[in-house]
């Protein structure tokens, strides 16, 4: 009898340990590993954003969206309100002075803004950013992208390609893989000459497309993908990939995401306010998120489009009514979208975090996640292109 009682309190007690064990092994690899993601700013600018990042990453996808549809559900976009003092730049009356003998497009017509009365410089651009060779290459402007939610200010930028080179930069958690020739943070040979950087697309996993860059077809091109291609030259293009397109001697970079946003200057066909489906799933599965949307003009000029507030339908119309001929959405929710042009002192200076400004206050993440070499997601860089000045002090 006693050996009998002895022996259930071994096992029981060989259990218990065994049972702590596992414990001590599930707690410990749970504090490092979402101990990891909670101080990674490469899983967004918010703790929120970092948990719910790891959740998803980690079989809580379910759990997530749960709790983010029930704080949308209480928080629905303001309909109404007033924009905030300074979000849409006034422009300078101060004529722009344009060396002619320097290529370039034709300045940007002003936009008419969706809600009327339109504000003071709604839809009206403003040079920023470095010059090349003394000629303003991006222009900015803000606007209300619809007459409901009119607290909201979304930014639209124009860049002009005869002046600026493309380059997709790869990350780490985009495409995944690597190392790779061009990726955060931006090297100071870079940021000679750096004028803007905004975010590129989806995940892959989510993007229904592929990823092709310095010579590796990292994921496969989907035929009829809204595609951004950057080409040997430094020009690019946003086209819907064909079934005789191939990767050519002239083509480094291929980046696709979901279908062509914009067809022949309208939004495609059959798009819905409400499809956070096809477009993207959102944070909560709401239909109006922070987005973000990059177009070609009839004259070769990228227009890109971000802010808060967004549907996919004030998307495209953004997008066309900046004169996108073609387009595809990027990144949405409000950690991914952003977009940073950059300012220095001097022509040739370098371009870094405390000369670099967000194209409208709302966005997150800074100017300097480009120069952090933790951040995992790959994006988009525009240089100056022509560089007559280049060593000149």
């Amino acid at each position: 009898m006693a050996d009998a009682r002895a022996r259930r309190i071994f096992w029981r007690r060989r259990a218990l340990a065994a049972m702590a064990l596992i414990l001590l092994v599930v707690f410990t690899w749970l504090a490092f590993s979402l101990g990891g993601a909670l101080f990674n700013p490469a899983l967004g600018s918010s703790l929120g954003s970092r948990f719910a990042e790891w959740g998803r990453a980690h079989g809580g996808a379910s759990i997530v969206n749960w709790t983010e549809n029930e704080w949308y559900s209480h928080h629905p976009p303001p309909i109404g309100g007033t924009v905030p003092r300074g979000e849409i730049r006034v422009p300078s009356s101060r004529p722009i002075a344009i060396a002619t003998s320097v290529p370039h497009l034709a300045t940007p017509a002003p936009l008419r803004a969706f809600t009327s009365p339109a504000l003071p410089g709604e839809g009206e651009w403003s040079a920023v950013g470095r010059r090349v060779d003394g000629v303003p290459a991006i222009y900015v402007t803000s606007l209300r992208p619809d007459a409901v939610h009119t607290s909201y200010v979304v930014g639209v930028a124009w860049m002009d390609t005869k002046l600026l080179n493309a380059t997709l930069y790869s990350g780490s958690s985009i495409p995944g893989g690597g190392p790779w020739p061009n990726s955060a943070p931006v090297r100071p040979r870079a940021a000679r000459d750096l004028v803007a950087a905004f975010n590129a697309g989806f995940l892959m996993n989510d993007a229904n497309g592929g990823y092709y860059t310095d010579h590796k077809m990292v994921d496969p091109l989907r035929v009829g993908a809204a595609s951004f291609v950057v080409y040997r030259n430094g020009t690019s293009n946003i086209i819907a990939w064909g079934p005789h397109d191939r990767v050519s001697g002239d083509i480094v970079s291929v980046r696709q995401n979901l279908n062509l946003l914009v067809k022949n200057s309208r939004p495609a066909p059959g798009l819905r306010a409400t499809d956070t489906s096809q477009w993207g799933f959102t944070v909560g599965n709401a239909v109006y998120v922070s987005r973000s949307g990059l177009g070609v003009t009839a004259d070769g000029a990228l227009v890109y489009v971000g802010g808060p507030g967004l549907n996919i339908t004030d998307l495209a119309n953004l997008l066309v009514r900046a004169g996108a001929v073609r387009a595809m959405e990027l990144d949405i929710n409000v950690d991914w979208v952003n977009y940073s042009y950059y300012s220095p002192s001097t022509p040739n200076a370098f371009a870094a975090s405390t000369n670099g400004t967000e194209l409208v206050s709302s966005m997150t993440g800074s100017p300097a996640r480009y120069f952090e070499s933790w951040w995992a997601r790959d994006f988009i860089t525009m240089s100056a292109r022509v560089t007559s000045n280049k060593g000149k002090s």
